[in-house]
């Protein structure tokens, strides 16, 4: 439930996405002894996961365990905490204002967006449900569980071969899937081949599961690759539409030449092109895992206190010179 403020009051940060980034964004500011609201909706990107990986600290922790976790640390230090939807963030005479669908706009001086990112997974039947389980994308964050079996790596992409360098570290049984209309680079092909990954080439039809075992992949010409893991690059996006009375709006995330999703675009501080409206974790760099995520969150909650701090002094200066005369 949202707080209601009461006239002239105003939070000194808000945050938008209760993740790793945004809680540890909040841990910083919170313990700067800053006002801080995490405006969370609930929708974490990593839900479907059991476990999250390479957190040192926590390895093998659920994910949502690891929020809640979270959420009662920085709650610990005054950080005040909300379930919402936020539909629009407005700027005026140097402050904010966010509105959610749940309750009553929230003023802030200072804006953290940390949330929204949503993953856009090639339309396969069966595949977005064993997402996070036996259909995975990162070697880092799921590789370890499935070491040594018969994994089959989706090439929709060229850089799709980056992916099958990775997985062949960890299996002697790995099957590339380049589907049809995709090219690899022939210096690529050459690498995967000499390491002893196998080139397949075909149209996915179907994840074929059975007894909520995924079986394999089946292709159009009604072959069938067994497999117990398959791998696939998403394109994770952010979700940003509250944003868009502040002009700005996603970008294209780039590698390569090949688009792989969409991020905000932020300086070396978090901060966008909007003065005052910062963002850090996933939602500025698709490639973070969940432990980089977490600690840019403290950067740029750093950042965010530092520049409340420069903003204050300059503000009792200029009371103190009205005082004197």
């Amino acid at each position: 439930m949202l707080h209601v403020m009461t006239e002239n009051e105003m939070y000194d940060v808000v945050v938008i996405g209760g993740g790793v980034a945004g809680l540890s964004g909040a841990m910083a500011l919170g313990r700067s002894k800053r006002r801080v609201l995490v405006i969370d909706a609930g929708e974490p990107r990593n839900a479907p996961s059991d476990h999250a990986h390479n957190y040192l600290g926590r390895e093998g922790i659920n994910p949502l365990e690891l929020v809640e976790i979270g959420r009662g640390e920085v709650a610990s230090y005054g950080v005040e905490l909300a379930s919402a939807h936020v539909t629009e963030v407005t700027a005026s005479d140097g402050s904010f204002t966010v509105a959610t669908a749940e309750g009553e706009p929230v003023p802030a001086r200072r804006v953290l967006v940390t949330g929204g990112v949503v993953d856009e997974l090639p339309a396969i039947p069966g595949l977005a449900e064993r997402w996070g389980r036996d259909v995975l994308h990162c070697p880092y964050c799921h590789g370890w569980e499935v070491r040594d079996q018969a994994i089959a790596v989706l090439a929709t992409m060229p850089m799709s071969a980056h992916h099958g360098l990775l997985f062949r570290q960890l299996s002697d049984d790995v099957v590339m899937v380049v589907v049809d209309g995709v090219e690899l680079p022939a210096e690529e092909v050459e690498k995967l081949e000499a390491i002893g990954v196998r080139l397949v080439h075909g149209t996915p039809s179907e994840v074929v599961v059975e007894d909520d075992a995924l079986v394999g992949l089946r292709l159009a010409d009604g072959s069938l690759i067994e497999r117990q893991a398959l791998v696939v690059a998403s394109q994770p996006h952010v979700r940003a539409k509250f944003l868009a009375p502040l002009g700005v709006t996603p970008e294209p995330f780039e590698m390569g030449g090949a688009v792989y999703g969409s991020v905000l675009a932020v300086s070396p501080t978090g901060a966008t092109s909007v003065p005052g409206l910062y963002a850090a974790g996933n939602a500025t760099d698709i490639s973070m895992t969940l432990m980089a995520s977490a600690a840019h969150g403290m950067r740029v909650g750093a950042f965010i206190n530092a520049e409340l701090a420069g903003a204050d002094a300059v503000a009792a200066v200029a009371a103190r010179r009205e005082l004197v005369g």
